[in-house]
């Protein structure tokens, strides 16, 4: 499956990117689907060549989650970006599917952040970590036999690595499929029915970096991540 376009104009391109794809080009994504690679194959614009403005992707997405990106086309444009993320202009939304009934329909989680000092390929709650913060609204419960499941839309203030499925294992209520975070023997429960992390970037909301007009982008759940719903009560 290839990224989609949702939206492009002389400034910005933004991608739905689908799981699976890396997003940005690294010694150990050799023979995997890369968005970068992608643009420089692709696309013509001024910085998608440059290595060091990474084409203009401004933001990360991880492997296995789907949705909206952002790339701008020119290094004005990638650093306005890059300065709306940084002061939090930018707002994100998030679809999750997480194990058990989250009680609370509202709410949010701020602990800090970082790369775990005794494993440095994971990142997890640390008290000398970044300030992280992440709010959620729960839309509807399912059932799998006893088990219950919650979905819910979330709202990340930061933009830690990893940040959203930290939070949610640290509510005790991890990501579905969440390999890293969920626990091993858990994930390969859940992939029998949702074969890859249930986690899905919907909407990004921002200033055009040329006129300064907020624009919305919105990327609908993925066919299979309504596959993985169908399959519950």
């Amino acid at each position: 499956m290839m990224p989609k376009i949702i939206f492009e104009d002389s400034a910005i391109l933004v991608i739905d990117k689908p799981s699976g794809w890396i997003v940005n080009n690294a010694a150990t994504a050799k023979g995997q689907p890369i968005v970068q690679t992608w643009l420089f194959d692709n696309f013509d614009y001024p910085i998608v060549k440059d290595a060091r403005l990474r084409s203009g992707i401004v933001h990360r997405l991880d492997k296995e989650t789907s949705g909206v990106l952002i790339i701008a086309k020119n290094q004005k444009a990638m650093e306005n970006l890059q300065s709306q993320f940084k002061s939090r202009v930018v707002k994100k939304e998030y679809v999750a599917l997480v194990h058990g009934k989250l009680e609370l329909k509202t709410g949010s989680v701020e602990t800090p952040v970082g790369r775990l000092p005794w494993n440095r390929k994971r990142f997890g709650v640390l008290a000398g970590g970044r300030e992280a913060k992440t709010s959620w609204e729960v839309e509807k419960y399912y059932k799998k036999g006893e088990e219950a499941f919650s979905l819910v839309t979330l709202f990340p203030a930061t933009g830690r690595t990893h940040q959203i499925r930290i939070h949610l294992k640290y509510l005790s209520h991890p990501v579905v499929s969440d390999e890293f975070y969920a626990g091993r023997k858990t994930a390969r429960a859940d992939r029998k029915w949702c074969p890859r992390l249930f986690l899905h970037a919907a909407k990004l909301n921002l200033l055009h970096p040329e006129d300064k007009n907020p624009v919305s982008f919105f990327s609908s759940l993925p066919v299979d991540l309504k596959k993985a719903l169908s399959k519950l009560s």
